[in-house]
Formats: C-alpha cells, structure tokens, sequence
C-alpha cells in the first residue's frame, strides 16, 4: 500500500503539471498557467530516484500532450493514442536528466530545454505543435524570441516555473533554511532577458510599405481532404477575391492558401492556370497561390506559386516540411501493414531552398502551413532576403479551432524572432496579419468566406536570433546540466564525507 501511495503522490501532481501546461495553450491561452504548471514538476521532481522521476516526467508529458495534440484523434484514434505516448517520453527523458537534489534547478531547464529541441526535429522532422512555447505567444515573455527563437521560451517557461516553485517552497521552509531569495532571483534575471529582448533590434525601419490582400474563400470546416470537391474550393476562392478584393487601388499582393488548386495535370497549360493569370492582369498585382500537381510515380508537389502583375508565373517554392502521415507515409510498405493507408495515397515530394519568393511585391518568405512552427525555416528565408513573411496554408481538415489557434501563436512566434511583419491565408481561417511585436492586427472567423486587406511593411534587418540561431542556447543548456549534476555529485561526496566522520 504504502508503493501506491508513493506512486499516487507522484503522479496526481505530476498529471496536474502537464494538464496546467495544456490549458497555458491555444486556444485556451492561459499563459501563465504554464509557469505554475512548470513550477509544479520542478518541485514534484525533488528527491525522486530515477525510476520516479522517469514516471513524473511521463505522466506529465501525457498530462500536457493529451490535450494538446488530441486534434490528431479526428484522423484516427489509435495513432492520437500512439502519438500522445510517444511525445509525453521527451518530459520523461527531461525529468531523467534532472537530478533530484542540489544542482536541480540549472539541470531542469536545460534538460527540458534540450528534450524539447529534439523533439523539434525528431522524429520524422519533429512535432512542434503542442510545444510549451506556443502558450506564451500572448504572454510577456514573448519577447525571448528575439534572442533566441522558440527554444528560449521554452527555457522561459521553464525557469519561471523554477522561480515559482522555489519562492513557494522557501517560504514553508523553517527560518534558517528559508531561502525564497533564490527563486526571486530567478524571476527577476528571467524579467531583465525579457527586457533585453524588447528593445533588442529586430526588423529595422521599414524599407516601404506595401498593401495585401488575404483570400479566405470559406467553405465546410472538418472534412477529409481527398473528399473535398476541389474545383468548388477554387470556385469559392475565385469568387471571393472577385467580389472583395478592391481594384482602385488594387493591393500590390494577394494571398491565397495551400494547395487550394489542386490539379490533376502540370499547372503550365491548365485552365486554373489561365484563370490565375487573368485575376493578376486584371488587378495588376502579384498573386500568390498553392498549388497541388502531380509528380512521376505515386507522389505529388506541394507548391506556391506567384504570378506577376502582367500574368507571367515569376517564382515558385515547393514545400520542404511535409506533415507526416498527411502529405507523405514514413515507411510507407512497413506502415501498410498496420494501418489503412487509403487516406494518404500519395507523397508529397520533399521540396528544398530558402523559401524566398522574389516578385514584383517584393522579397518574400515563404513557410507553407506546418512550415511556420519550424524556427529555422523563417530565419533562413530572412538571411536569404525576405523582407516579408507570407504564410499560405490550409488547416480545413480540423474539426476545431486547436490547430488554427496553434498556427496563429506561431505566426506570432515567427514575427517577433525573426522582426519581420507576417500575413497568413487559409482556405477557411485563420487569416491574420502580425507585426513585428508579435500582435495579430486582423484575424478572420473561421468557416466564412472573408478578405482581410492591410499595409504592411518591408523590413531587412535582422534580429539578434536571425544571427545566432538555436546553437548558443543548446551549448549552455548542455552546460546547465552538466553544471546541476557536477553540484549532485559533489554534494553527495561531502554528505558521505560528513557521514563517515559521524559515525
């Protein structure tokens, strides 16, 4: 009895901590729910052997992630389950890492930190979504970013929870070993980098402005891609942009979603292909699209393509993070084996580059859709040129609004790292324009046809995480917990040495 109590302990706290986590994200948005739930492990951890700690870093992992990605059970319910596992180990190998005592405090945010870089990029290119990161997108230390992307807010959240769990731990302590001045400490030097990131520079003066126009051409919300009647998806984007895009004057750019032309021939010669250039003449603007065509073998492009104010198709960008098991199957003769691929009949062929489009408009930076959690794929685009972000996407197939959500906390994200103003565009929402403070200016509603228009800015300078990217912090997070576990080992030898003298 006395193994259940011990495990109860552990893990009701530890589910607490993650199910805090979740609720700190969209589109929820309790932000600083995420520092307590942080705190909360931090303290749950204290003095546990390394099978506990493995335990409590699981549990919560599972309490932060069930919510959090159960978007996925709408595709199907047994990978969600799977899915959700799998994640919840990174909180289980950042607990682990963490040793139980002194140097405790150092070694949880940088373990943490680091599990949540691997788990930005493995495995099959990482699962950003449900990161701790994205709940902080409308907190104040949303600034972070600018030093160092979305790795430092997750050592953000981390810490605060440090700061937090330690104020509230000193002061039920006995005077004498009362020390709540540490977790103060925490707090303020966590305040003071927030500081430092908001007035760090970022994009610059604007180079010029420029207008935009965001086609949303509405439509059915939570339905299957390969059961959406495509040509009624063109229609409707044709449609909206004909009735709501002003002509005099005409935006210098408009933005359509992903892959809302989907086509069963090359674009060069297609009808959809004439329609676009016609709509770009006709408004003498750049027009940016995507587009879907067909590739040799069982495979396909994902792509975004511009055309220019006289009709010619002048850039093109294919997409390089493509969504497992929704545009490509790892595996693909293993996985047929367990599950009914018939959802996912065709890969999308792995695109490369930088993402920089180079129209009439402008430089733009190109992330496709599930490209704009990807911290790397923006700040390449910018050290190649981009003046602008631009995000077409397409997030119809979730029934809720989670994902959506998720997608606009990143743009945020994505704004303020790299200091650059941000547009996004989807078939049914959101469509949002964000500056470069990372505050959404327009957001559209989801399902309803809408056509968002702004003026936004060009910008070319760079901030100090468009220098430095992810490496400085992953050196110093490593270093951390080296540093906790150096602290670990030493006090364990004085308290051997004290103890033999006693005895």
């Amino acid at each position: 009895m006395k193994r259940a109590g011990r495990r109860g302990r552990t893990a009701l706290p530890s589910l607490l901590a993650g199910g805090l986590l979740a609720l700190s994200l969209p589109p929820w948005g309790f932000w600083p729910l995420g520092l307590v739930g942080a705190g909360l492990l931090y303290w749950r951890l204290a003095g546990l052997p390394a099978r506990s700690r493995l335990t409590a870093g699981w549990v919560a992992g599972l309490g932060c992630y069930g919510p959090g990605l159960m978007w996925a059970r709408a595709f199907n319910w047994y990978g969600a389950l799977v899915l959700i596992v799998l994640e919840a180990l990174f909180f289980a190998a950042a607990a682990g890492l963490t040793p139980p005592g002194r140097g405790r405090a150092p070694a949880f945010v940088g373990a943490a930190t680091l599990a949540e870089a691997v788990r930005l990029t493995w495995p099959f290119g990482g699962l950003p979504i449900g990161g701790v990161f994205l709940g902080q997108a409308g907190g104040p230390l949303l600034p972070l970013a600018r030093i160092g992307g979305p790795l430092l807010l997750t050592a953000g959240v981390w810490a605060g929870g440090v700061g937090l769990a330690s104020i509230v731990s000193g002061r039920r302590q006995p005077p004498p070993r009362r020390a709540p001045g540490r977790g103060l400490v925490v707090l303020v030097g966590l305040g003071l980098l927030v500081v430092v990131g908001a007035v760090a520079p970022e994009g610059g003066a604007p180079v010029r402005s420029l207008t935009v126009g965001l086609v949303q051409g509405g439509g059915q919300r939570g339905v299957n891609k390969e059961q959406v009647d495509q040509a009624t998806v063109f229609a409707a984007q044709v449609a909206e942009m004909r009735a709501h895009v002003p002509r005099a004057p005409s935006p210098a750019l408009v933005l359509w979603p992903e892959d809302v032309i989907a086509l069963n021939q090359l674009l060069d010669g297609s009808a959809q292909g004439a329609v676009m250039a016609h709509l770009a003449r006709r408004w003498h603007t750049t027009l940016v699209a995507g587009i879907t065509e067909p590739a040799p073998g069982r495979s396909f492009r994902n792509e975004i393509v511009a055309w220019g104010p006289g009709g010619r198709i002048v850039a093109r960008f294919e997409k390089v993070h493509r969504v497992p098991f929704g545009e490509y199957v790892p595996d693909r003769s293993f996985i047929s084996h367990l599950a009914d691929l018939s959802e996912v009949p065709t890969d999308a062929v792995p695109g490369h580059g930088t993402g920089l489009l180079r129209t009439p408009a402008g430089p733009l930076g190109t992330l496709v859709s599930f490209e704009v959690f990807y911290a790397n794929r923006s700040r390449t685009s910018v050290r190649a040129g981009a003046q602008l972000l631009i995000v077409p996407t397409n997030t119809s197939s979730y029934a809720a609004a989670q994902i959506p959500t998720q997608e606009v906390a990143a743009d945020a994200i994505q704004a303020v790292e790299t200091g650059r103003d941000l547009v996004q565009s989807a078939p049914t929402g959101y469509c949002s324009v964000v500056d470069p403070q990372g505050r959404v200016l327009q957001r559209s509603a989801l399902g309803r046809p809408q056509v968002l228009t702004a003026t936004v800015a060009l910008r070319r300078g760079f901030t100090i995480y468009d220098h430095l990217g992810d490496l400085p912090l992953l050196l110093l997070s490593a270093a951390a917990v080296g540093a906790g576990w150096g602290r670990q080992r030493r006090s364990g030898r004085q308290s051997g040495r004290q103890s033999g003298r006693h005895s």
